[in-house]
């Protein structure tokens, strides 16, 4: 990866995070990381008063649509690490809710790295 995606990724990564913030999530942990995998973004979506669920969130950066829509670079082999990633979480943590859920998050940046736009897909295992 060049540093112009490091950037972008990073600049996505805060975007989401503002974006999450701004829908009433609590960001608890950011870039959580194991050998296997890295979970970017874990937050706390409170919208369910009675039960909140902690989020697992993959977030993809483009700048350009050339190399196709980023929600297509989440692939199944992805998909399999992030969920081995929240399992170890999961393990890790003490007083996690009940409910839990892995979105993704793709963001559009345009070529001076201001976002376009943000799109949220929610529960993308199921």
């Amino acid at each position: 990866m060049n540093s112009s995606n490091i950037v972008s990724g990073k600049n996505g990564e805060d975007a989401a995070c503002i974006f999450l913030l701004e829908k009433g999530y609590k960001i608890l942990e950011r870039n959580f990381q194991k050998r296997y995998g890295e979970i970017d973004i874990v937050a706390l979506d409170k919208s369910n008063k009675n039960e909140p669920a902690l989020v697992f969130v993959e977030v993809k950066t483009r700048t350009s649509l050339e190399f196709g829509n980023p929600l297509e670079a989440i692939t199944p082999w992805k998909l399999k690490s992030v969920v081995k990633t929240v399992d170890y979480y999961i393990l890790t943590h003490k007083n996690v809710p009940d409910l839990l859920r892995i979105d993704a998050i793709a963001v559009y940046l345009n070529s001076n790295g201001l976002v376009q736009n943000i799109e949220h897909v929610k529960n993308i295992t199921e």
